[in-house]
């Protein structure tokens, strides 16, 4: 083993957290994922694989008619941070778009957002709004004891 199989190895052995995304045809076919690492990231990937595939309540389970055309995205996650906001405003004007993954949470709602998702909602007021919404929060405002939570992802695709 070379020192570079042996960084991948021990890397996937470590503490990660990650999304799989599956479509098909170029349409979301199934999206699962954990936000924070525990456990090893190799695991994480395996398990969210076949819950995107099988177990993600928006769709049907993946076919073997649909194997030859799908694709599969793999993001891990780094740590996630607390957004400093003092309102709406400061909110919008602190993300960046295309590089923040964001999660809100309220209560016993929360919903997050890949940063994969800024090219379908590339203004911020509107991707704020619709996660509110997928949160099954009121929009376009949320609660006072909303949190908002940032991270970024390494990602990889099939070709």
């Amino acid at each position: 083993m070379n020192d570079r199989e042996g960084c991948e190895k021990s890397a996937l052995q470590r503490l990660g957290a990650s999304f799989v995304t599956i479509t098909v045809d170029g349409m979301l076919r199934g999206c699962i994922g954990t936000l924070e690492a525990r456990r090893p990231l190799a695991e994480d990937v395996a398990a969210n694989a076949v819950a995107a595939a099988f177990e993600d309540s928006r769709f049907a389970s993946l076919t073997a008619e649909e194997l030859g055309r799908m694709k599969i995205e793999v993001s891990v996650l780094s740590s996630s941070e607390v957004i400093e906001a003092g309102d709406r405003t400061e909110l919008l004007e602190s993300l960046r778009p295309g590089v923040d993954g964001v999660v809100v949470e309220s209560g016993s709602h929360r919903a997050t957002f890949l940063p994969q998702v800024w090219r379908s909602l590339p203004e911020p007021d509107a991707f704020v709004r619709e996660l509110v919404k997928k949160a099954g929060l009121p929009p376009p405002a949320a609660p006072p004891e909303t949190e908002f939570r940032r991270y970024t992802v390494e990602s990889w695709s099939e070709a």
